[in-house]
């Protein structure tokens, strides 16, 4: 195991049973003060021999991977490096999973107890031994073959886990299938590690949540300051990224979801366009704005993983959008020379609102400048109130989609509507004790889909964003993409008075549905920040390069330290 800093120490004093035995046995036969110390060390020669050899034994059986895997080291490991190392026979896919699963307990569960794992999945060294023989075999099924994986709670997978999104009324749900997402990864070779923990309900449940909590996992910390928030909703798959709890997360999001987990715990997440993969088998806020993306630490491990889960699915109507415009490899793209003769948007609304941001990302702006950028102003990209006919949008939808997700678990679902959802959390003695309920109660007032206040506000709301915002900057100033800092240093977290959040850029890409991809950006007073690239529908290609050669230059990623202050 190798755990950072202190923790390590901490990790290895933590002893099996059968260690323990003989080192109480050697501190008999050593520490005692008795001329008799010599006979009984040869008296007990034999027994310290036999449970040294039990010793072995011991950690090779119990469902352990082969081999001694306490002296593997795969701390900012990418998908390729573990790839090559299974192709060099340098370690298997059961001693990484295993790493992993040590690496989850002593940083995660104990020492400084970063609470970003919400649970294991108790198959996945079945399924290691399983790729194992496949790989033996020369049956590598795809790019992820081996790649082990944490996705946010609100993703369904038909095994041994559950599916809560974090919510206590959720507890012993088991979905009846695969979400499309669990169902390509697997289909790509990934080991499904476990669930992250979020935000509860993606942090669209009431006032005054803290970003991070939910009724089931708790807070997760921050691994760079852990009284700082790590932001969400995706926030156990931002901090188990950092923190090298798994290779690549899966996030979802709505508006900043996977962005601001991203920037507040130092990698590299894209939200893509919505409909480029499927929501299917996703706990739903908005069927016009929701979309799963990879969270990892690099751009080249993020487009690796996104371009798995691609492809037209038939209980996704938005998916077939994509048609013609999505590829299902994005590594093509990963050009260093990407920035040279790009024209880019500076989006200036976030500016003014933390002086060391700006400081930031003004030198962020001259890195690009020197490799070939032209930088140009964008004052505003909308003037309409886009966000307020989103929030609209979203009630009307947050309701629909989880009555839906609710019938899909079958008879045994634990509630079955967002009525019943409510009843519960009034009834639970730990839902309502931080925040309330008030966007689930404004949901459950809304009418149907077939409300034409829901349909004047979608309407006006996609052409606010999408034909008069993002598309009419970018056709008026000839822009590859727009660029903003992603969003402020984390914030101490706080159960009293909820998140603060200074400023943030995911909005206009979340409401038109467009994709938008964040890198580490640098570092303030330890905190690390992020820079946002987004653009038109469908132009991941273009973004995942401009991002790539960005940060192939600038390199400001480094792993936390987990500082308690």
């Amino acid at each position: 195991m190798n755990a950072t800093g202190k923790y390590r120490k901490k990790k290895f004093k933590t002893k099996t049973f059968l260690e323990k035995i003989r080192i109480n046995i050697l501190k008999t036969l050593f520490l005692q003060n008795s001329t008799q110390n010599i006979d009984r060390m040869k008296k007990h020669f034999f027994l310290i021999l036999f449970l040294g050899f039990s010793l072995v034994l011991f950690r090779c059986g119990n469902d352990k991977p082969i081999g001694n895997r306490d002296g593997l080291n795969l701390e900012e490991y990418t998908i390729n490096q573990i790839r090559q190392g299974y192709q060099n026979g340098e370690f298997k896919i059961q001693e990484v999973v295993g790493y992993y699963l040590d690496r989850i307990d002593a940083i995660d569960k104990n020492g400084p107890q970063l609470n970003a794992v919400i649970q294991l999945n108790p198959d996945a060294m079945q399924i290691a031994r399983q790729l194992d023989e496949e790989l033996a075999a020369g049956k590598p099924r795809g790019p992820m073959h081996g790649i082990p994986v944490l996705l946010k709670d609100n993703i369904d997978t038909h095994d041994q886990m559950e599916t809560t999104a974090g919510s206590r009324a959720l507890k012993g749900s088991h979905p009846l299938q695969d979400s499309w997402v669990a169902k390509k990864l697997r289909e790509a070779g990934a080991v499904i590690l476990g669930k992250a923990n979020l935000s509860e309900w993606a942090n669209f449940r009431g006032n005054l949540s803290s970003s991070g909590w939910s009724g089931i996992g708790g807070q997760t910390k921050n691994p760079y300051v852990l009284d700082r928030n790590p932001c969400g909703s995706s926030s156990g798959s931002g901090v188990a990224v950092s923190a090298n709890l798994c290779v690549v997360a899966i996030g979802t999001e709505t508006n900043g979801s996977i962005v601001c987990p991203s920037t507040a715990n130092g990698i590299v997440g894209i939200k893509p366009t919505v409909g480029l993969i499927s929501r299917s088998g996703i706990i739903p806020i908005s069927f016009t704005q929701d979309t799963p993306g990879p969270m990892a630490r690099t751009v080249r491990d993020a487009a690796i993983c996104l371009g798995t889960m691609v492809g037209v699915d038939p209980s996704d109507g938005k998916t077939p959008m994509g048609l013609g415009k999505s590829f299902t490899d994005y590594t093509p793209f990963l050009n260093t020379d990407g920035l040279k003769g790009k024209r880019i948007g500076l989006y200036m609304k976030p500016f003014g609102q933390h002086f060391k941001v700006d400081a930031l990302m003004d030198q962020a702006v001259e890195y690009l400048k020197s490799q070939g950028v032209e930088i140009i102003e964008i004052d505003e990209i909308t003037k309409s109130n886009a966000n307020e006919m989103s929030f609209e949008v979203m009630l009307f939808e947050y309701k629909d989609g989880l009555n839906k997700y609710f019938a899909s678990l079958g008879e045994n679902a634990p509630v079955k509507s967002v009525e019943e959802l409510i009843a519960f959390n009034e009834s639970d003695s730990v839902e309502l004790r931080n925040y309330d309920q008030a966007f689930l109660k404004m949901a459950q007032e809304k009418g149907d889909l077939n409300s034409e206040i829901y349909k004047e506000a979608l309407e006006k709301m996609h052409t606010a964003m999408c034909k008069e915002g993002i598309d009419r900057v970018m056709d008026e100033n000839d822009l590859d993409a727009i660029i903003a800092p992603t969003g402020s240093p984390a914030w101490k977290t706080d159960w009293v008075n909820g998140d603060a959040y200074i400023l943030g850029s995911s909005s206009p890409a979340a409401i038109s549905g467009y994709p938008n991809i964040t890198v580490p950006m640098g570092f303030i007073d330890g905190l690390p920040v992020g820079i946002s690239f987004f653009g038109r529908a469908w132009s991941e290609p273009v973004l995942i390069e401009i991002a790539y050669a960005y940060e192939n230059g600038t390199k400001h990623r480094k792993a936390p330290a987990f500082h308690e202050h």
